[in-house]
């Protein structure tokens, strides 16, 4: 009964969250920093609604920054609910074309200015990092990348790939990591899911990297990650543990 009650509200939520999201960037549409207002909006609605509490750890010096990479690791589609409370104004992501077909959402992820690119064209790779690059220089934008490439499902970790790195190093941006605790313990049929976190981490300058530099920059990227979400992993534990 709980997991249906929440799968009907969270589908009339999501829909008339991008009903009015649509109408409202009509107004100032591609306009990025509505990536962040709605990011913002649907963390603080859906996240309650599927019992989780949210504890969001901004980077104190994140506002000086003009422009940047943030990096995530990817759980699962609850990533929305939690991390999009901590997405910074003028932040954007990278999809697939096919997405603006997604009834309602599509159409929302387009005029709130994500950068749709044809992702199955894999000799278009130079072309579409080129174009990432460009956007961030010409528009003074931030891009929000998941490194493993595909989301991890109780895996762990996996592998990073190359691309976000190589846009950094290319952009001459800092790249920002964002960690998640642990999402997969989620159950629709459990009223209190408990507390999540999500810590954005100290810049990493790319200042005169080159792409020989690429794989230990992500190396250590991914060290950062692996170990600060065994941390948080373990901080929640405790704090769940006292409910």
């Amino acid at each position: 009964m709980v997991c249906l009650i929440r799968v009907i509200l969270g589908i009339i939520i999501g829909i008339l969250i991008c009903v009015f999201g649509i109408i409202f960037c009509l107004f100032s549409p591609r306009n990025p920093k509505n990536v962040a207002k709605f990011a913002h909006i649907f963390g603080r609605l859906m996240a309650p609604l599927f019992g989780i509490k949210v504890i969001t750890r901004k980077y104190s010096g994140i506002d000086q920054i003009k422009s940047s990479v943030f990096i995530a690791n990817h759980q699962n589609n609850y990533d929305l609910l939690v991390a999009g409370q901590i997405v910074q104004s003028g932040t954007v992501t990278v999809g697939k074309k096919s997405l603006v077909w997604v009834p309602f959402f599509g159409p929302l992820y387009w005029l709130t200015g994500n950068i749709l690119l044809d992702r199955d064209n894999k000799s278009k790779a130079r072309d579409t990092l080129a174009f990432v690059v460009n956007e961030i220089k010409q528009k003074s934008l931030s891009v929000w990348m998941f490194p493993e490439g595909t989301r991890s499902r109780g895996r762990g970790l996996l592998p990073f790939k190359t691309g976000a790195f190589r846009t950094a190093i290319a952009a001459n941006v800092p790249i920002v990591p964002i960690c998640v605790s642990n999402t997969n313990n989620i159950k629709l049929n459990r009223w209190n899911n408990g507390y999540m976190i999500v810590e954005m981490l100290e810049p990493i300058d790319t200042s005169g990297m080159k792409k020989e530099d690429i794989k230990d920059l992500m190396d250590r990227c991914y060290l950062f990650i692996s170990n600060k979400t065994k941390q948080l992993d373990d901080e929640v534990a405790q704090l769940n543990s006292k409910e």
